[in-house]
């Protein structure tokens, strides 16, 4: 019994620590400080009356639902891929949510904490489709277009060495600036994440049926948002935020029927939404946490058919991204 309350101290000191962090810093603040991209299609892009709409962006208006109880209580870092890992690392930010890959090196060298994969990519090309390139190898001693201080720089040396093919790489350390150069007509190709392909050639190409994505890609890209190390639970928070979104899909919980859902005698459903059980107050929130983040932005498949699915003009397939039980790779640790 003694060693059982010797625990439960070091356990309530633990919280009390974490919780001076992040956590603390949001609420007397009253704003979320959210690290994102400043125009990728899908993710996250200031629409014409400035507003940032996208996947990513979605995600910190529900942490912002969640922590704070306003989704719209949230400002926006717009990111280069050069300063997105230096503004949290500074504090700059509380969180990143800017289609980051997760990488050995970024787990163990930045003093950041990856948290759950949100969306399963990969990286991929684009042509002119009178190009006559019909896969990789059609790209031998091509110009192609690619973005700094990204995976796709060094991915595409390592993929040419491998495979024998030498293109001829033109790196820019802005991703609008790469755009217009590729649409310019300078590059044969460029080569971005699959999915940030698909909402350049939508969205910034003079007439997108002049462009066609290649079928191949070249690499694993899993986009994740990142926090620092030793706030466990602003980190903790991030995660059961993507877990909550994944169960609300598999439960059937929405954003318009989630007030009558929390009202279901679904002992897994009363979890998820705080009507039974003290979750949300394990991490410092309030117990019908994940219900507000839910009401705010929906679930999981909410979320990416709104911004890259196929009520988007992207028009993404959800493939990987599906839930486990629709043969993808999205699975939520249960909440209890």
């Amino acid at each position: 019994m003694k060693r059982v309350l010797v625990a439960t101290g070091l356990l309530a000191a633990s919280f009390s620590a974490a919780t001076a962090g992040t956590l603390d810093t949001v609420k007397q603040r009253g704003t979320l400080v959210c690290g994102v991209s400043a125009g990728f299609a899908g993710f996250s892009a200031p629409d014409s009356q400035g507003n940032y709409k996208g996947l990513d962006v979605d995600y910190c208006r529900a942490m912002a639902a969640g922590v704070l109880g306003d989704a719209n209580k949230v400002r926006y870092v717009a990111l280069t891929a050069q300063n997105r890992f230096t503004a949290l690392q500074s504090g700059e930010i509380d969180v990143l949510y800017r289609n980051s890959t997760e990488t050995y090196l970024r787990g163990v060298t930045l003093g950041l904490r990856q948290g759950p994969i949100n969306f399963y990519d990969g990286q991929g090309f684009v042509v002119k489709s009178d190009s006559g390139v019909k896969d990789l190898k059609g790209l031998n001693g091509a110009t192609v277009c690619v973005a700094q201080g990204t995976t796709h720089e060094v991915t595409l040396g390592d993929y040419g060495r491998a495979n024998g093919i030498e293109w001829k790489p033109l790196v820019f350390d802005r991703t609008d600036t790469m755009l217009q150069t590729f649409f310019g007509g300078r590059c044969d190709a460029m080569t971005q994440d699959a999915s940030a392909l698909a909402g350049s050639v939508t969205t910034a190409a003079p007439n997108p049926a002049d462009y066609t994505v290649l079928p191949q890609t070249i690499s694993k890209e899993p986009l994740g948002p990142f926090t620092r190390n030793g706030d466990e639970v602003w980190s903790d928070i991030i995660t059961w935020l993507h877990y909550g979104l994944i169960e609300a899909e598999e439960l059937g919980v929405t954003a318009a029927n989630a007030d009558d859902m929390a009202k279901s005698t679904t002992p897994a459903v009363q979890r998820l939404l705080g009507t039974s059980g003290d979750l949300g107050s394990r991490l410092g929130l309030d117990n019908k946490w994940m219900l507000q983040a839910i009401k705010a932005v929906g679930n999981y498949s909410e979320i990416f058919e709104r911004n890259v699915g196929k009520a988007s003009p992207l028009k993404l397939d959800r493939g990987l991204n599906a839930t486990w039980t629709k043969g993808g790779l999205m699975y939520a640790i249960p909440f209890k």
